[in-house]
C-alpha cells in the first residue's frame, strides 16, 4: 500500500503540462460548451459489481451511450474501500473521458493512514449527483424477531456480529454499538455487498449496515429482513419498513449519494457538459425503472450543488469518525 499517496501519475501530469505549453493542437476547453465525447468514455466503479453503486452506474452508462453515440463502458476497479478505483481516476487525463461513480465513503479515506491526511476529493472535480438512497439496518432472517429493539436485546443477551462493505458502513456500525452499549459486537469489514447478503442468508452474520439494492429482492422474498431504513423519511421503495428514528434510534440520519466526478484540472464547460447530459439521461424511462429497483431516488445535480451535499456530508462524517476511529 505504499504507492497510494502517489498522485498524480506521470500520465496526467505529462498531459498537463503539455496543455499549459501550447504543445496540444487542442486546449482542453476548446468547444467545450458544446462538448460530447468522440470515443469511448469509461466509467470507474471502485467496488465489485452487484451492489447499489455498481447497478446505478450501469444504469446511467447504458443511457449516456445512446445518447452521446459513443461507448460508455463501466469498469468495476474493487480494493482498499474504493481507494484503488479512485486512484485510476486521479491519475487519468483531465478530458472527459475517464469519470468516477462513487458514494460518501470516499469523503473517509482521508482518514486512512495509508493516505497520511492526502483528501482524494481535492484531486477530482465533482460533476452531479445522480442518486440517493436510505442505507438500512439489514438482519438474518434466521433469527425470529422483527424489530429494532428485539435486536438489540437479544445482542445484550447473545454474540452478535455486524458487516461492513465499506468505511462509512463501518462507522456507522460502530455507532449502532456505542449508542446501544453493545462493545462485544463484533465489526466484520467485507469486499462488497453480495457476500454480505450472503451470509446473512446462511446466518453467519447477524446484522449489517448497507445500501438496500442488493438486499430487496431477499427482503421481499423473507430470506433477509430489512429492519430499518435509515433516511428522515420511509423509503419509497420499502414503505412497510420504519425509519430507525421510528424505531428508537435518534441521531441515525445515513443516506448515501451516487455521483459522478471527473479528474481533478477537467474545465468547468466539459464538467457541466457531463452533468446536463446525465440529467437528460436521467429521464428516460428505463433509468427511472433501474433507480427505483436499486431503491433510489432521482438527483441529478449542476456541479455547484453536488459539491455542497460532498460539503455538508464531509463534515458529518468526519465528526463520526473522529469518534470511531477508522483504524486504531
Amino acid at each position: 500500500m505504499h504507492k497510494t499517496t502517489r498522485f498524480p501519475s506521470a500520465r496526467r501530469a505529462l498531459w498537463l503540462a503539455l496543455s499549459a505549453t501550447g504543445v496540444l493542437a487542442v486546449s482542453p476547453g476548446a468547444h467545450a460548451a458544446g462538448w460530447a465525447p468522440t470515443r469511448q468514455v469509461t466509467l470507474v466503479v471502485p467496488y465489485n459489481a452487484g451492489g447499489g453503486t455498481d447497478a446505478t452506474a450501469r444504469a446511467v452508462a447504458n443511457q449516456l451511450s445512446m445518447q452521446w453515440k459513443q461507448p460508455v463502458i463501466v469498469e468495476n476497479v474493487g480494493g482498499a474501500d474504493g481507494l484503488i478505483g479512485t486512484r485510476r481516476v486521479i491519475d487519468a487525463a483531465p478530458d472527459g473521458y475517464t469519470l468516477l461513480f462513487q458514494v460518501p465513503s470516499i469523503l473517509l479515506m482521508k482518514y486512512q493512514r495509508s493516505l497520511k491526511g492526502i483528501d482524494p476529493v481535492t484531486r477530482l472535480t465533482p460533476v452531479t449527483a445522480v442518486a440517493t438512497s436510505p442505507t438500512a439496518l439489514i438482519m438474518t432472517a434466521t433469527l425470529p424477531f422483527k424489530t429494532l429493539p428485539e435486536l438489540i436485546a437479544h445482542c445484550r443477551a447473545h454474540p452478535c456480529n455486524a458487516g461492513s462493505g465499506e468505511n462509512s458502513s463501518k462507522v456507522r456500525a460502530h455507532k449502532f454499538a456505542a449508542d446501544y452499549n453493545l462493545p462485544d459486537v463484533a465489526v466484520v469489514s467485507y469486499k462488497g455487498t453480495s457476500p454480505i447478503v450472503g451470509d446473512l442468508v446462511s446466518g453467519n452474520l447477524t446484522m449489517a449496515f448497507t445500501g438496500i439494492t442488493a438486499a430487496m429482492p431477499l427482503h421481499k422474498a423473507g430470506r433477509v429482513r430489512i429492519l430499518v431504513t435509515n433516511g428522515n423519511e420511509r423509503a419509497k421503495a420499502l414503505p412497510d419498513v420504519p425509519t430507525s428514528k421510528e424505531s428508537g434510534w435518534a441521531d441515525s440520519y445515513s443516506v448515501t449519494w451516487y455521483g459522478v466526478f471527473a479528474p481533478k484540472g477537467t474545465p468547468a464547460p466539459i464538467a457541466q457538459a457531463i452533468a446536463d447530459a446525465t440529467r437528460e439521461a436521467g429521464k428516460n424511462p428505463q433509468v427511472l425503472e433501474a433507480l427505483a429497483v436499486a431503491g433510489a431516488e432521482p438527483a441529478f445535480t449542476s456541479p455547484a450543488v453536488f459539491q455542497d451535499m460532498i460539503r455538508k456530508d464531509d463534515a458529518r462524517l468526519g465528526a463520526l469518525v473522529k469518534r470511531f476511529p477508522l483504524e486504531e
